[in-house]
């Protein structure tokens, strides 16, 4: 998605002057308001949402920048707007610097991957300190604005990938275990890593209460197949390793877990 859609130039603003964060958050709340898409939520709930946001820790990540974010039920798309404060504002950054620079981003609740590819992809932008100091220096918004849509790229990959989910499959036997490999490798869009321990009755073994256990003949290794898979492969994954295993149910030495994703990117190979 263009960031030039996604920022509107109602929602930028130079030159401010904050006594401190709680003031600034407010007028991000009303800047944000001003846009068609925050027309059906209140400039209160803005601010309430911003304000949750930060009492789990400051959005000021350093360098004199702050991106601060929040996501709510009842809005359709992002509004993301910008706000310079050339004297600088406490923000309870980590270096101890004002805030001089603050990019925020309010979200649809429901788009936690773009959210999270577009705060990636507006603080990569806004670390750069020569970036920083020229934005900061914007006489208006036009030109704010021109700056950051410049700096942060024309094209932001908004788009959600598929749902994914975690797949993790610990087993106890070497020849299940190749089996298993086996059959998963072979899903599409499925990356793989395979993890190695030992059983937990190897270490309690160790434990002069639990001795007697050392001796036992059953393996001391755990293999762990580790996936991130589309969800809608879940049943196909389920039926291959019972093909395997027999039902899970009633299986011993080997247990399958599987946990949706709120984000997943990149790949692994073979």
């Amino acid at each position: 998605m263009k960031l030039a859609e996604l920022l509107k130039p109602e929602c930028i603003q130079t030159g401010m002057v904050f006594e401190d964060k709680a003031i600034a958050l407010c007028e991000i709340a009303s800047l944000a308001k001003k846009n068609p898409i925050c027309r059906h939520v209140s400039e209160e709930d803005i601010l309430e949402a911003l304000q949750e946001r930060e009492t789990l820790g400051t959005t000021a990540f350093g360098g004199q920048v702050a991106i601060p974010h929040c996501r709510l039920k009842s809005i359709s798309d992002f509004v993301i707007g910008a706000v310079t404060v050339p004297d600088g504002v406490d923000f309870e950054a980590a270096d101890r610097q004002k805030v001089r620079l603050i990019v925020f981003i309010i979200a649809p609740e429901n788009h936690a991957n773009a959210h999270i590819r577009l705060l990636s992809s507006i603080s990569r932008a806004i670390q750069n300190p020569k970036w920083v100091e020229k934005m900061v220096a914007a006489k208006d918004a036009k030109m704010l604005r021109q700056m950051l849509i410049r700096y942060t790229g024309a094209e932001i990959p908004l788009e959600v990938s598929s749902p994914k989910s975690l797949l993790q499959v610990f087993v106890q036997d070497e020849r299940i275990f190749e089996q298993i490999l086996s059959a998963l490798s072979g899903m599409e869009a499925a990356s793989l890593a395979v993890l190695t321990g030992e059983n937990s009755r190897q270490y309690l073994s160790k434990i002069p209460l639990y001795a007697q256990f050392a001796g036992n003949e059953s393996s001391s290794v755990c293999r762990v197949i580790a996936a991130a898979v589309e969800q809608r492969l879940e049943n196909e994954i389920i039926r291959r390793i019972e093909g395997i295993t027999g039902p899970l149910q009633n299986c011993s030495g080997v247990m399958l877990t599987i946990q949706n994703l709120s984000y997943a990117a990149g790949s692994l190979e073979p």
